[in-house]
């Protein structure tokens, strides 16, 4: 995403425009940078999302634990999802709490969209720089890696702090590690693949 260059956002550092300082110094730049990289619509889940989801239909995961916000594990059939970045499929008015659409700040005309009631921004229920992380969805995450036996990290390179830290709160006997680039928890794993998280689950056989 930050590779795809816009002219009309070079100025601008990626971790910035998707941030809580952003959005209210600049709320036409954050919409606007929002709408045109951010928008998953027709996107669908890929292999293994649908994986991960079987394998929680087949009683072989406790649950998962996502920084994407485009809600594909739960397309793809996943029902225990923490979403400790939140998601671009929920919004809600800033001032007085007003729930609006998923497609809602995608399809509206107004730069800025603002509430029906109270007149108050409309935001996407997203993590953005400079926030906390939701406190729900955080110690269900804590939860589910303290008591694991077996933690599967796959497709993040563990730099994004708080999230990368439940990497060092697992206890269990058997951590597998799936990404494309060295992570600097490879040395605890049992298991590393540098490779495509879809190739390698996709490779998983369920009984």
């Amino acid at each position: 995403l930050y590779n795809q260059h816009d002219v009309r956002f070079d100025s601008y550092t990626p971790e910035y425009l998707l941030s809580i300082n952003c959005l209210e110094d600049e709320p036409k730049v954050f919409y606007e940078f929002y709408r045109q990289k951010l928008n998953g619509e027709g996107i669908e889940p890929n292999a293994a999302h649908i994986k991960l989801a079987q394998m929680e239909k087949a009683g072989k995961l406790d649950g998962i634990i996502t920084q994407n916000i485009d809600g594909l594990h739960q397309k793809a059939g996943s029902v225990n999802v923490q979403e400790v970045h939140g998601s671009t499929l929920r919004n809600y008015c800033a001032r007085c709490h007003k729930k609006y659409p998923a497609d809602y700040i995608f399809k509206s005309e107004d730069a800025v969209p603002k509430c029906k009631i109270c007149g108050g921004l409309i935001r996407p229920e997203v993590t953005l720089y400079g926030e906390s992380l939701p406190q729900d969805a955080w110690q269900n995450s804590m939860k589910l890696v303290s008591n694991a036996d077996c933690l599967i990290i796959g497709g993040t390179s563990l730099v994004v702090n708080p999230a990368a830290s439940l990497a060092y709160l697992f206890r269990g006997k058997n951590l597998i590690i799936i990404n494309r680039d060295v992570t600097g928890a490879d040395r605890m794993a049992k298991l590393v693949f540098h490779e495509s998280i879809s190739k390698v689950l996709g490779k998983i056989e369920l009984d």
